[in-house]
C-alpha cells in the first residue's frame, strides 16, 4: 500500500511583482514526499529551488496552489499566523547552507535551545540533545563551541538542532555546498538515514553533482517549473 505524503504541494505559484514585470519564481509546481523518502530538488540559480523550500517549509505563503503537510491543508488564505508558527515549529526541521549556530553556546546548547524555546524543561533539553549528538558521531563534542569545530561538525550540529522536535519533515537548502566530497556523502548519508529510522520525509536543494546517486529521487526545475524527474522529461 503507497504511503501518503508528509509533503503534498499542490499547482504552487510565487509571482513578484517588479515595476510593470511580474516575475515567476516558482509556476505551477506539484510534489509529493513521503515517509522515508530522500528527495533532491535540482536546477539553476534562479529556478525556484529555495523558493519552493520556503513555500513548502510555511517560511512563505503561495501565490496560488496549496500546500499539505500530513494531511493538514497549510496554505489556507487568513490562516492564524501563530498557529501556522507553532504547526511549523512541531512538525518541520530545517537544515541551511550555513550552520547558523549561537557562537557562545555550546553544541548540546544549540540543539537544547530548540526543545527549550517549546517548553521543556532545561535538564530534559540538555539529555535529548547529547543523546541527538551521539547518534550523529558527536558525542565527544557536545561540550565545543562553534569555533572548536569544523564545518562538517557544525553541519552535524545543524541537522541534531532541525532533529530536535521530532520532525516528519526535514527541509535543507544546500547543505552541502561548503563541505568535501567526504562529509557531503556523510551528510546526504545521515539524511537518508534519518528518513528511515524517523520515518520522515526529507527534500534536499542542492547543486551538488556528487549527491545525485543517493537520492530516491531527484527532480529539476528549470523557469520556475519542473523539467525533469528522476531524467524524465516532463513535469509531475
Amino acid at each position: 500500500m503507497t504511503m501518503e505524503p508528509v509533503l503534498s504541494v499542490r499547482q504552487a505559484a510565487r509571482h513578484y511583482e517588479s515595476g510593470d514585470t511580474v516575475v515567476r519564481a516558482l509556476d505551477g509546481v506539484s510534489l509529493d514526499v513521503r515517509p522515508g523518502e530522500v528527495v533532491g530538488i535540482l536546477g539553476p540559480s534562479g529556478s525556484g529551488k529555495s523558493t519552493l523550500l520556503l513555500i513548502a517549509g510555511l517560511l512563505e505563503p503561495p501565490t496560488n496552489g496549496e500546500v499539505f503537510i500530513r494531511g493538514t491543508r497549510v496554505s489556507a488564505p487568513g490562516i492564524d499566523l501563530d498557529k501556522l508558527r507553532d504547526f511549523r515549529r512541531k512538525n518541520i526541521g530545517f537544515v541551511f547552507q550555513k550552520a547558523n549556530l549561537i557562537p557562545f553556546l555550546t553544541a548540546a546548547e544549540n540543539v537544547a535551545l530548540a526543545l527549550e524555546i517549546d517548553d521543556v524543561q532545561a535538564r530534559e533539553a540538555h539529555d535529548y540533545a547529547v543523546y541527538l549528538l551521539e547518534g550523529l558521531d558527536l558525542g565527544h563534542r557536545t561540550g565545543n563551541h562553534p569555533s572548536g569545530l569544523s564545518g562538517g561538525e557544525q553541519q552535524r550540529v545543524a541537522i541534531a538542532r532541525a532533529l530536535a522536535n521530532d520532525p516528519s519533515l526535514v527541509l535543507a537548502d544546500e547543505p552541502t555546498a561548503a563541505l568535501d566530497s567526504v562529509r557531503s556523502r556523510q551528510v546526504i548519508d545521515l539524511f537518508r538515514t534519518i528518513a528511515q529510522t524517523r520515518n520522515a520525509a526529507v527534500a534536499v536543494v542542492t547543486h551538488d553533482p556528487r549527491a545525485l546517486d543517493q537520492f530516491d529521487r531527484t527532480i529539476e526545475l528549470i523557469d520556475g517549473k519542473i523539467a525533469y524527474e528522476n531524467g524524465r522529461s516532463g513535469a509531475m
